[in-house]
């Protein structure tokens, strides 16, 4: 068995063989806040946006501008203000909000340049006047409409990174200050990109500044790791009030890609070194993801999986929690287990051994150490439980040496002997002396 540093370098580079393969020709869309634009670790990560785009992913760049343009109207001596998170840009100060989105574009062209990218600034974006809201006039400030696709698809057929300000155009070429978060949630929509990335100064959504659904899944600093398209849904509704916080406007946005098309949205803080590598060729994760389709999903195990999971075991069989268990012997008995699978990668399993009494047997309970915070195992039980319940067995039963605390705390009670099956109860294992920890399904 490898060295435990050295097996997860080599799980590293196989999960990031199976990304570069899987977004080969993908579409990707990144906006990038403005504070992260103003930060030491911008050079790094637009040399991580140049490796994307070396990769064969076709890469698109909104960047933000609202500090730029804050910058600029105070130097000129405009007043402005903002109402619900969105400036009022009147007349008088749109030629100046339009030439700091531009130079704020020209700012991120140049450090593209500087890594031998291709990259070019466009006026691709058709925008209408926000007009009166709730009795606010916004002026010059606009709502994007559509985008230029045909143009913007021969662009990227010639290999070039697009760049876009935070400005759109009339039908009669009046420029309009336009969000560019909206801009890049339109642009990703109807591209049908596969990734939508924010990358901004927050590791993501936090459950202590928000009411949070009790269905998705935390990790243990109460990050919200991921969430559906449903899910986030349900988190704007119980949250109304707070569409004036940026968070909330994020998963607004996350959630109106996600309907249309989308696949996974990303949130992610722009102040980790690599965090745009780590989020894309890595199955963990580092900020908060909407996903429109199942991420996550317990599945009948096949026999192609017998490897995968033979090696997912294989720690656990060492320290002892694990019976030991052969290839061979996994080849048999392969149609009993269920997998937990993300993105083509084995993270969990456990097998349900039926018997002839109506009873039913989980063993085989394995979880990757790296991703036990996502509550894998918990799913994998459930989703077994579930299954015998379907299956009208009477009642489940685990041996454990170690996690006898855990299956308590799901409901099981602690058994005898006597309580197996015959024929299990035959092949109990004297030397591991594991407790018997039973449910009751009736």
């Amino acid at each position: 068995m490898a060295e435990p540093n050295v097996q997860e370098h080599v799980e590293l580079i196989r999960e990031v063989f199976s990304y570069a393969n899987r977004f080969q020709d993908s579409t990707f869309v990144i906006q990038v806040d403005y504070t992260i634009l103003d930060h030491p670790y911008l050079p790094n990560l637009v040399k991580d946006l140049v490796l994307l785009k070396q990769a064969g992913i076709n890469t698109i760049l909104v960047p933000g501008a609202k500090g730029r343009i804050d910058d600029v109207l105070t130097r000129y001596g405009i007043s402005w203000e903002s109402r619900r998170g969105i400036r009022i840009a009147t007349i008088e100060a749109i030629p100046f909000i339009k030439m700091a989105a531009f130079d704020t574009a020209n700012s991120l062209l140049t450090l593209l340049t500087a890594h031998n990218a291709n990259a070019v600034i466009g006026n691709w974006v058709k925008a209408r006047a926000r007009g009166v809201e709730n009795g606010i006039d916004y002026h010059e400030s606009g709502i994007v409409e559509r985008i230029k696709i045909n143009q913007l698809r021969a662009v990227l057929d010639q290999g070039i990174i697009p760049v876009f300000p935070c400005i759109g155009w009339s039908a009669t070429g009046r420029p309009y200050n336009v969000s560019s978060r909206q801009l890049a949630s339109t642009l990703a929509s109807e591209l049908h990109a596969e990734k939508l990335f924010f990358i901004t100064d927050t590791a993501g959504l936090f459950g202590k500044d928000y009411v949070i659904p009790e269905s998705v899944d935390m990790t243990a600093d109460g990050r919200v790791s991921r969430m559906t398209v449903s899910e986030a849904r349900d988190f704007l509704e119980a949250n109304r009030g707070s569409e004036a916080e940026t968070m909330y406007e994020l998963v607004e946005y996350a959630c109106a890609s996600g309907v249309h098309g989308v696949e996974r949205i990303h949130i992610v803080d722009g102040r980790i070194e690599g965090v745009i590598l780590k989020e894309i060729f890595s199955n963990l994760g580092l900020g908060t993801m909407v996903h429109a389709n199942i991420y996550q999903s317990v599945r009948t195990m096949r026999q192609e999986d017998v490897p995968d999971v033979y090696r997912l075991m294989g720690p656990l069989v060492e320290q002892g929690v694990l019976v030991q268990r052969t290839e061979e012997k996994l080849s048999e008995i392969y149609p009993d287990f269920v997998v937990y699978e993300t993105d083509g990668t084995i993270h969990g399993c456990a097998a349900l051994h039926q018997f002839p009494s109506g009873d039913a047997e989980i063993a085989g309970v394995a979880v990757d150490p790296r991703y036990s915070h996502l509550g894998i195992g918990h799913k994998l039980i459930s989703f077994l439980v579930e299954k015998a319940r379907r299956l009208g067995l009477g009642r489940v039963f685990v041996l454990t040496t170690s996690t006898s605390d855990w299956f308590d705390a799901l409901g099981f009670r602690e058994g005898s002997r006597e309580d197996l099956p015959e024929d299990r109860r035959l092949r109990y294992d004297e030397t591991r002396r594991s407790r018997i920890m039973a449910l009751d399904l009736s």
